[in-house]
């Protein structure tokens, strides 16, 4: 059949956008429009970076900073542990309320959030590590940055967590984002460990010896002029300039990779607009806590993350007070941090091959074992480091698995209630809420139990009370702790088969959407 030039053009455009027959081109579009390059992942995996640089050191060196550097009092240090991490956690939701129902900006609606909130963070956490020249309001300063910090840092981290359901709607590409994610994150706490352990352990003071020390070798003791004259003397205050120094790096790397992640992921727009009307803050409380497979899970890894963070918040203080290697505990952490790197790759082989439950079991399980022994054996080096080393490849699975684990609970919340959308923040930052809140109650708990038994600042040996209770917050407490979280996820709801299922339906959902949006496109282009 004849036509002119014009109605050729109008006749293939007409069929190109025919239902029937766009079918593909659509699909394999949509495909395409959420794939995410290798270079997408790593610039989104980067973002993840200063949060467990800034939490990592804090995590090993901030409890043995304010007792031995800083000098606070243990009562005070535990005040300081405690309140820092309740109020982290407090602005946690109230952070992810305000993030679910931010506008849509042309940067998107989490990013802003993440830029914003950089520089005033870097600020906040130099002044964590340096010391005051006074005394009587030392508390107060360390108490007041130590939580703006982490209101700052929460502006940071919450945003981008749940950025996860926002670089693609496939799951496969949501999972791959993660596994980079959790990769870097990792060798950020590696990094954060090196930089602020070998910066910090270069110009360690020396211990201050007490009457027990003297009596027991008084020869090492001896107050002859010009015994040590050979030795540099290191003082308090070159260790407080390396603690200054480190900060200092990790300000720097922090910024680094916020303009990373800024500059080199993109939201999208259609899964960014919130499209259910948007609801109170204890409404959305009652929303996510009232959903039982999301309820067990935050439960479960509560536990579990509760305990690998009574480990590491008091693994640097037993290394140094109790097994006595002041100058090499720096060694021993970044060891586990170095073997939770290298276990990430195996972890997220084995999630894929076997199933998340089935890795959370055997990689938790995997960690017990070496607790107990490096507890009970006689202090050695070297099966210290062989037992960090081993510990370390189940501590992997304490960073992938809940990140990893979390989009499914917010992907069968969607599949159950197709109404409720644009509220994926609130079960990420609920989530944080309630790890950090307990985090901040056994840090507390932990240096308080520490003051009850007697700890001596800088001292070169501890009360053998000081010993029995870093054994049992570095060993019978977190096994405790992860024996409770893994009798929780036995009864977590979501397996492979209806991770599979639940990933099937929505994408089946959000073809159905998009040829719907096509179609009332072409109404109206016809109109």
């Amino acid at each position: 059949m004849a036509k002119g030039e014009g109605a050729e053009q109008y006749s293939n455009a007409s069929l190109l956008n025919k239902p029937g027959n766009s079918d593909g081109i659509q699909l394999a579009k949509r495909h395409e429009q959420n794939r995410l390059s290798v270079c997408n992942k790593i610039c989104y995996a980067i973002g993840g970076a200063p949060y467990q640089i800034t939490g990592c050191a804090l995590g090993f060196f901030l409890q043995i900073y304010l007792l031995d550097v800083a000098q606070i009092d243990p009562f005070y240090a535990s005040i300081i542990l405690f309140v820092g991490r309740a109020w982290d956690a407090v602005t946690d939701p109230t952070v992810g309320f305000l993030v679910s129902r931010s506008p849509w900006t042309r940067f998107g609606r989490m990013l802003p959030w993440i830029v914003l909130s950089t520089p005033l963070a870097v600020i906040s956490y130099f002044l964590i590590w340096y010391v005051p020249p006074f005394e009587n309001g030392k508390v107060i300063w360390y108490l007041f940055f130590y939580c703006l910090f982490q209101s700052l840092q929460t502006c940071f981290h919450v945003p981008y967590s749940a950025l996860t359901m926002f670089i693609s709607s496939e799951q496969k590409e949501r999972d791959s984002a993660t596994a980079y994610r959790m990769t870097v994150e990792v060798l950020g706490t590696l990094l954060g460990t090196a930089i602020q352990g070998q910066i910090v352990g270069l110009a360690n003071a020396p211990c201050i010896p007490g009457p027990a020390d003297i009596l027991a070798e008084p020869s090492n003791f001896s107050a002859s002029p010009g015994l040590n004259e050979s030795k540099p003397v290191i003082s308090l205050e070159h260790t407080r300039t390396a603690y200054m120094i480190a900060s200092g790096v990790i300000c720097l790397i922090y910024i680094i990779c916020a303009v990373v992640l800024f500059f080199g992921v993109r939201e999208q727009k259609e899964s960014s607009r919130p499209r259910s009307e948007p609801m109170s803050f204890f409404q959305g409380i009652k929303l996510v806590m009232g959903y039982g497979p999301y309820a067990k899970l935050v439960m479960a890894f509560l536990f579990t993350s509760l305990g690998f963070m009574l480990l590491e918040g008091n693994f640097a203080l037993f290394c140094s007070a109790t097994l006595g290697f002041r100058n090499d505990f720096q060694n021993i952490l970044l060891v586990i941090m170095l073997s939770a790197t290298l276990a990430i790759p195996f972890w997220q082989w084995f999630l894929t091959r076997f199933g998340k439950k089935t890795a959370v079991y055997v990689g938790t399980l995997a960690v017990i074992p070496f607790m107990i022994l490096v507890v009970s054996l006689k202090s050695n080096l070297a099966v210290t480091y062989i037992c960090s080393f081993a510990a370390g490849v189940g501590v992997a699975v304490a960073f992938l698995l809940p990140w990893s684990m979390l989009p499914d609970v917010v992907d069968d919340f969607q599949v159950q209630n197709p109404d409720f959308t644009g509220h994926e923040a609130l079960f990420y930052s609920f989530y944080v809420f309630f790890t950090k809140f307990a985090s901040g109650v056994s840090l507390g708990i932990s240096t308080l139990s520490l003051d009850f038994a007697g700890y001596i600042s800088r001292g070169c040996s501890q009360p053998k009370e000081v010993d029995l209770t870093l054994k049992l917050l570095v060993s019978a407490a977190p096994i405790a702790l992860m024996a409770i979280g893994l009798s929780i996820i036995y009864s977590y709801p979501i397996n492979e088969e209806k991770r599979q299922a639940n990933r099937k339906l929505l994408q089946d959902l959000r073809e159905n959407e998009a040829d719907s949006e096509t179609d009332s496109a072409e109404l109206v282009n016809v109109v």
